[in-house]
């Protein structure tokens, strides 16, 4: 492009100045502390996400269920538990057991309990246990029955004693025990006979 007036072209100087190498080496390390910067705060917004979805797993605990507790009494099973299961069959299948004594403890050995359903099973002495207090379905009404009228449904006892009666089943035997007033206040269902079983008193 020529000057108008002069008629001489005029040179314009358009190159960019580079930084020098110490300029390069102070933007690089501001760079890298700012990236640095940021991996922290990520790692610290990690770890306070990690934290929070702990605390709230834990006052979210869900409590396991069980479906309904349904005791046959000519089965001799709880939800089709035998007396004769292990510990680990029946937990898989009844996860909502209360508390449990490994197999082998001392005293009375292997039981899973349901205090909230008042039975309990003991795995090493194989049989239930169900008292009064029992939250579920029954295939007898024996907790509202009298002595007299057990007859009707279970038949003869085979043993008997002031406070207890054993009656023999399919599967080994029922023992019904009896409060005062003559009605039942606790039934036992084993798959042992009555010179192999020993109970935990």
């Amino acid at each position: 492009m020529r000057n108008l007036r002069s008629g001489r072209a005029l040179n314009k100087d358009y190159s960019i100045e580079l930084p020098s190498s110490k300029e390069f080496a102070y933007i690089r390390m501001k760079i890298a502390s700012f990236i640095k910067l940021l991996h922290m705060k990520n790692l610290a917004l990690s770890i306070l996400l990690l934290g929070s979805t702990l605390l709230l797993n834990a006052q979210l605990k869900v409590k396991p269920k069980c479906d309904e507790f349904y005791a046959d009494i000519l089965s001799g099973t709880v939800n089709t538990m035998r007396p004769d299961y292990t510990m680990g069959m029946i937990k898989e299948k009844m996860p909502c057991f209360t508390s449990s004594d490994a197999e082998g403890a001392s005293g009375c050995g292997g039981t899973v309990f349901f205090k909230d359903r008042d039975v309990c099973f003991y795995t090493d002495r194989d049989y239930i246990e169900i008292k009064d207090k029992f939250k579920g379905r029954m295939s007898m009404p024996l907790f509202t029955t009298l002595r007299k009228g057990v007859f009707k449904y279970l038949g003869r006892p085979m043993m008997k004693d002031d406070t207890w009666e054993a009656f023999e089943t399919a599967y080994g035997l029922v023992i019904l025990y009896y409060n005062k007033a003559g009605k039942v206040n606790m039934i036992r269902m084993t798959t042992k006979n009555a010179q192999t079983l020993k109970l935990c008193e």
